[in-house]
């Protein structure tokens, strides 16, 4: 977290009002959620409080996100720009972090893009209504023994390619191991978040402590 040499002040690189651009940033998807404004002081409780703190203009007095919603996102870092003047808070949201009830204040009406295995996740969710006979996924979804087998295969396909395939047939297996991987989660309503939340987790651990706390059997 940047120091500053008066909280009521600006810093560096910040307005003649003492204010910075804070874009809001999901730690675990990279997903963009917010974009709103703080001052030396915002910062510096963001960084002791751990929840996104900005300054509005409008009402001219300090703001925590989610204070009334419950919408808070719990900041893990803060980083300034190059110029320092803009802030970058990577946090974990909970819940919709746009006033209008959208996950992101940056959805498809503003022509932003969401990272692609959330747009995969929203697009294999969307394919449930769809008609067995016009999607694959749809058919996979309605015999979901198959979502598994296709699992198998399709990762046998894989282990293949990386031992002496072209880097081409490895990226195309890989991808069609990621397809029917993101299929079985959307199949069992898990989302992709909780599984990067437990990547995260394993961050810092030995695979074979991992392995041996898990009682599994591949260390990472």
């Amino acid at each position: 977290m940047p120091k500053f040499d008066d909280h009521r002040g600006a810093s560096r690189g910040a307005d003649d009002a003492g204010l910075m651009p804070v874009v809001v940033q999901d730690d675990l998807t990279g997903e963009v959620r917010m974009l709103a404004y703080a001052n030396a002081e915002a910062l510096e409780r963001t960084r002791s409080t751990h929840r996104a703190t900005f300054f509005s203009r409008s009402r001219n007095s300090m703001w925590i996100k989610g204070e009334t919603s419950g919408h808070v996102i719990d900041v893990r870092e803060v980083r300034l720009d190059c110029d320092e003047d803009a802030a970058l808070y990577l946090g974990d949201p909970h819940g919709p972090s746009c006033h209008t009830g959208s996950e992101s204040c940056f959805g498809v009406a503003g022509g932003a893009r969401t990272p692609l295995l959330l747009r995969l996740e929203a697009a294999l969710e969307e394919r449930k209504g769809a008609a067995a006979g016009a999607s694959y996924t749809k058919s996979l979804y309605e015999a979901p023994e198959r979502i598994g087998q296709k699992i198998q295969e399709e990762a046998g396909e894989l282990a293949r390619a990386l031992s002496g395939e072209s880097d081409e047939r490895v990226a195309s297996e890989a991808a069609d191991v990621l397809y029917h991987l993101m299929v079985g989660l959307r199949h069992r309503d898990v989302a992709l978040r909780e599984v990067l939340a437990e990547l995260d987790r394993r961050f810092g651990t030995s695979g074979h402590a991992e392995k041996a706390a898990r009682g599994g059997s591949t260390p990472k």
